[in-house]
Formats: C-alpha cells, sequence, structure tokens
C-alpha cells in the first residue's frame, strides 16, 4: 500500500459565488501551516474560473451533482474513485449531511467539519460551532484549517485573486471594450432576493453621475439580473454597458479588475470585487456586513442600521423596504467621491 502524504488535503466547497472567494482565506491559511501541502476543491462546476484565479489550488474537481441532490450513488461512486489521491484529509464546508458522505467513502484518515447536521461517523474530526466567538461564515472556514485547541477567533488572510493580462484582453476584445475612460462597475444584483436589492432608479442616478464626469459604467451580473440591468440602462438613455447574462464568470472577473470604482449589493460579485482590491462601495439592507463582510480593508460599507434590520428575509417582511429605499443615491455618490 502506498504512503499516504502528509499534506494532501480536499476541501468540499460551498455553492454561492461569495462563500468560495471567502473560501481562498482558508486555503491560504492551510498554506500557511502547511507550505508544501497541495490543496484539492471539490465544487460545482462554476467555480472553476474563481478556483483558477486562486494560487493556492492545485486542481478544482467538478462536483458532478446539482445543488440539493442527494445522489447517495454517485456520492459513493465519486468518493471511492477519488481514493487513489490519499488524501490526508478533507474538510468539508457545508453544514450538510450528504456533504459528508463524499468524504466518508474516499476513507481519508482525517475528516474535518462542524457537527452540522448530526455528522459524527461521517467526520471523525467533528467540530461543534460556537457562533459567539465564529460569528462570521469565514472566519469558521478558517477555523477549520487548524487544530481544534487554536486560539479563536483565528486571523482571516485577505482573499487575492489573481488576474492574468491575457484574461483581460481576450474579454476586453471579445465584448469590444476599452479602458480608455476611468469605468464604473455596478453589481445591482442579489441572487438572494429583492430584500438584498438596492433600488433600480438610484443605480441609475449614480450611473449618471459617473457618466457626465466623462466616465463609462458597466453593468455586471447574471442573466437573472437581466431585466434589473435593462431598467438602469434605459433610465440612462442606454449610455451604459449592459453586460448582465453576456459574460462568463471568469471574464467578469477579469473585466471587473479594471474598475475604478464598483458599487455592489451584498452579493457574490461585490465579494469578487473585493478580492480584487477594487475601491468598493457595498450596500447592505436585509443582511448585515457584520456576519458577510467584504473582506478588503478599504471597502466602503453602507448599512443604515434600522431597528428591523437585518432581518435576513429574501423580501421585506414589513413591506416597505426602508432599509435600502430611504439609503440615498447622494450617499453613494459622497462615498465615490471620498474614494478618488
Amino acid at each position: 500500500m502506498s504512503a499516504i502524504p502528509a499534506s494532501n488535503i480536499l476541501v468540499v466547497g460551498p455553492s454561492w459565488v461569495g462563500d468560495m472567494v471567502m473560501a481562498q482565506s482558508l486555503f491560504i491559511t492551510l498554506k500557511q501551516q502547511q507550505p508544501d501541502c497541495l490543496i484539492d476543491v471539490l465544487a460545482p462546476g462554476w467555480s472553476r474560473p474563481l478556483l483558477e484565479r486562486m494560487p493556492e489550488v492545485n486542481a478544482a474537481i467538478d462536483m458532478p451533482l446539482g445543488h440539493g441532490e442527494f445522489g447517495f450513488g454517485k456520492r459513493r461512486r465519486l468518493g471511492v474513485e477519488l481514493r487513489d489521491k490519499n488524501y490526508s484529509q478533507v474538510i468539508v464546508l457545508p453544514n450538510s449531511w450528504k456533504s459528508a458522505l463524499v468524504p466518508f467513502f474516499i476513507g481519508a484518515p482525517k475528516r474535518t467539519g462542524y457537527v452540522g447536521e448530526l455528522r459524527y461517523g461521517l467526520l471523525n474530526d467533528a467540530r461543534k460551532l460556537d457562533k459567539t466567538i465564529l460569528s462570521m461564515t469565514v472566519q469558521r472556514f478558517c477555523s477549520l484549517g487548524l487544530a481544534p485547541d487554536a486560539p479563536q477567533p483565528p486571523a482571516i488572510p485577505t482573499p487575492v485573486l489573481s488576474i492574468s493580462d491575457d484574461g483581460v484582453d481576450a474579454a476586453l476584445n471579445k465584448h469590444g471594450l476599452n479602458k480608455a475612460q476611468a469605468i464604473l462597475v455596478l453589481c445591482p444584483g442579489a441572487e438572494y432576493g429583492p430584500a438584498k436589492r438596492w433600488p433600480e432608479e438610484y443605480y441609475a442616478e449614480v450611473a449618471r453621475y459617473w457618466l457626465d464626469k466623462g466616465g463609462q459604467v458597466w453593468l455586471f451580473g447574471s442573466n437573472k439580473d437581466e431585466p434589473v440591468t435593462t431598467v438602469i440602462n434605459r433610465l440612462t438613455d442606454n449610455r451604459c454597458v449592459d453586460l448582465a447574462g453576456r459574460t462568463s464568470l471568469g471574464e467578469a472577473i477579469d473585466l471587473m479588475s479594471l474598475a475604478t470604482h464598483v458599487v455592489s449589493n451584498d452579493s457574490g460579485l461585490m465579494h469578487v470585487a473585493a478580492s480584487l482590491g477594487r475601491s468598493l462601495v457595498a450596500i447592505y439592507g436585509s443582511s448585515d456586513p457584520a456576519f458577510t463582510p467584504p473582506l478588503n480593508v478599504g471597502a466602503k460599507i453602507l448599512r443604515l442600521g434600522l431597528d428591523c434590520s437585518p432581518c435576513f428575509k429574501r423580501e421585506c417582511p414589513l413591506g416597505h423596504l426602508k432599509c435600502l429605499k430611504d439609503l440615498h443615491p447622494e450617499q453613494v455618490i459622497a462615498a465615490l467621491e471620498q474614494g478618488q
């Protein structure tokens, strides 16, 4: 039987863009602890462009099941297939029972994660989560890369995505873009729900401010965000470049690296902007920056902090959405001017 490398690690990754960006802090933590370790990441295929831009990651392995799909047989087969990787440790970031099945079938000597859905047996390094100490998602990730008796909360390394000039030039050429004028990137979507989306007319006012200064505005998002970006562009007499649903995730990352400023809801693209070191204005409504902040000390967080927030709801339970509607465009414009 072949010897098991001491530092061959598999991480079962999360299923959201923002969480995957934050997972890079764990990868950096692991490298700090074991500089020679090889880190593979098992995650949904869409995350590959992110993982390819994280120099700490040795290989991305596509999870062959969709979000929420149980697929016991598929998980067992995948675990058996991965046995020849000789992982010394598997770290499981999702808290579901099913997410611990592949590590169990791999048979890694050390299987680390939070107890979650009663995963004793599947995990043999099961940690109990104290949310009062590890209040942030990224802290919970990084803690799993340390010994159980390590001081808590852990230090949080800043995620930094690696961008290539060739990738940027290819994305510019494909979409007919240039960087001659200063670029304001707006990310007006939020897949979680409307309680995290700043109003379209407010984004349009910020866009008009930037355009009237002689800059250019790029609108980013998925195809689900196209109705929102279409409204914003219409309110600016179609002077923006609407890229929603037109770029791959990799292209969006590369193009965003050119931004002078980014204004974003609390979304996956907000975390991407932070990891690119962009000048960022992050707008929070129903969510809490104390839980999932942009991991960039230079980011400006705008939040009203009303008594009813954070409610963490997809839609405003009171029907008024004051946490976002009472946060006016002038406040965002002032934050942009402070960052120039």
